[in-house]
């Protein structure tokens, strides 16, 4: 790899097309052809982009969000990732910075790699802020085991409509004073490690009910209400020092006089409130700007890039149209306006490129996942007096969750009339459930019979609950019914092993459930 050059050597060096071309990342592609590969160089090394956004594969990205593609599995994902990151750098005149999102880290993009829990679980642990930092280290550590320098995260929306389908469990809770601590202590155990952080999705994407991946959501809040919650984690660390901000494709009236304009291409809402009122003057990132919420809008080839440019984004993340858009700002755009941004970007880059491979091992989350397990099992109703006496009946235990992607709907709903069957004249049962999906589409992919199953059982049974998945798919059960219902979030098997733990009496909940579930 090339070495970085000082920013002021950068900015008299490079020509003014060289420096609008760093303002380009483009996706890159895990399980890209040879063909599509060799089109990445290509691009890189003509019109000298600066970085890449690392992807699994195109049917995994932000616009089959819904997942209408097969998703190819890659058992070797992580070798290819270096491997490719090793030849992108090679095709590039300047060092590319790379980035990916990893908010529990390089598992959100490449299999086989560490997991770590994700916002909402380590929302919970309210007191354990010194777990959250060593999660944000942890990542760092396999980002640069990777060659990644920019970990696209936290997420710092608060999360205050239990139906937000994008959202969610990203989130470190509905609480804006815990959002600030947890993502603090991510922000803070990343940078020990010399990673690059990026709050998301400013303005705040907490309070939502549409997926920007899909369309433009509308947050109707006045201003006033924007500042004192969505806006207060974005100024809380930004006033600590942040490296970036990601803005999100929202529609937020109060903040524009263009209402219809989304925030990631709207000068009003970057310039005016992101870099004026709220003083941010660092790097700011676009969302992916090959998301429905805009790109559909823009059918002329470059102008959305101009227009994400225009408005105050440093950084064009998923452009899809790098030589287009490269000429719509060379015609468009002051060149004070380029040679603030590239200044920025390449302070960054200054930062966060080491002339040097590292060598790391991927770190092993699983030691640390216990610790988060045990401080975040949440007693959401009942008590443990009840669990007690309830453990001393002729309990029967029920497990509903999936085994493996090859069960049919009909092997589902079989498996449930069987199971009817068989705790018919039961009285007590120890239930254990897992959500199929972590996202709430499609009620989280319970089946209405799962649904009407499990309520039925509350209802005429005393039944003690165990859920190890996102909380909110408890909005679909009676928990005020259930003799004891408890929280593990996570379906890890250091999760499952606390929660046994906690159920014969050997460890506390400690956890505080970070949203509200009505």
């Amino acid at each position: 790899m090339n070495k970085i050059i000082p920013t002021k050597e950068a900015l008299e060096k490079l020509s003014l097309t060289e420096k609008v071309g760093q303002l380009f990342m483009p996706a890159a592609f895990i399980n890209d052809t040879e063909e599509e590969i060799q089109q990445l160089e290509k691009l890189i090394s003509e019109h000298h982009v600066g970085g890449l956004c690392f992807f699994h594969s195109r049917a995994s990205a932000a616009t089959n969000f819904e997942g209408k593609k097969k998703i190819v599995v890659n058992e070797s994902s992580f070798g290819t990732l270096k491997n490719l990151i090793s030849r992108y750098q090679k095709a590039a005149t300047y060092p590319l910075i790379i980035s990916i999102d990893a908010e529990w880290g390089l598992a959100m993009r490449i299999e086989n790699t560490p997991q770590y829990p994700y916002a909402i679980t380590l929302g919970a642990n309210t007191e354990n802020k010194d777990l959250t930092f060593e999660v944000g280290k942890q990542i760092a550590k396999d980002c640069k085991a990777a060659g990644v320098h920019w970990n696209l995260s936290p997420v710092v929306d608060v999360n205050v409509n239990p139906n937000n389908p994008v959202i969610g469990y990203r989130s470190f809770g509905d609480d804006k004073h815990n959002v600030v601590a947890m993502a603090t202590a991510f922000v803070k155990g990343t940078q020990s490690e010399n990673v690059l952080t990026s709050l998301k999705h400013f303005p705040g994407h907490g309070d939502t009910a549409t997926d920007s991946h899909l369309g433009l959501p509308v947050i109707d809040k006045s201003k006033k209400e924007l500042l004192e919650n969505e806006l207060f984690p974005f100024q809380k660390l930004i006033d600590q020092g942040v490296d970036s901000v990601m803005v999100g494709h929202l529609s937020v009236p109060s903040l524009t006089t263009d209402p219809n304009l989304p925030s990631s291409i709207n000068k009003d809402i970057i310039t005016g409130v992101l870099r004026n009122e709220m003083g941010f003057d660092g790097v700011v990132i676009s969302d992916a700007l090959n998301m429905h919420a805009v790109s559909k809008n823009y059918p002329i080839k470059g102008e959305l890039e101009w227009l994400a440019f225009n408005a105050g984004n440093d950084v064009l993340c998923f452009a899809e149209h790098i030589e287009e858009g490269i000429q719509f700002i060379l015609k468009n755009a002051s060149e004070a306006q380029i040679e603030k941004s590239i200044e920025r970007i390449w302070k960054l880059k200054e930062k966060a490129i080491i002339d040097k491979v590292s060598l790391t091992e991927l770190t092993d989350p699983s030691p640390l996942n216990r610790k988060i397990a045990e401080q975040s099992l949440t007693l959401y109703h009942g008590s443990d007096a009840e669990i007690v006496k309830f453990k001393e009946t002729d309990f029967c235990t029920l497990t509903i969750k999936r085994f493996g992607t090859d069960q049919t709907e009909k092997d589902i709903l079989d498996n449930i009339v069987e199971m009817e069957k068989e705790v018919k004249n039961e009285t007590e049962i120890l239930l254990l459930l897992t959500p199929p999906q972590i996202k709430p589409t499609n009620k989280f992919g319970f089946y209405d019979e799962e649904i009407k199953f499990i309520n039925e059982l509350i209802a005429t049974k005393n039944v003690v609950l165990y859920h190890f998945g996102n909380p909110y798919a408890l909005k679909f059960f009676s928990t005020e019914n259930t003799t004891a219902t408890v929280i593990a979030y996570q379906d890890f098997k250091a999760f499952q092993d606390v929660a046994t733990e906690h159920y014969l009496g050997n460890l506390e909940a400690k956890g505080k459930l970070p949203v509200s579930l009505n």
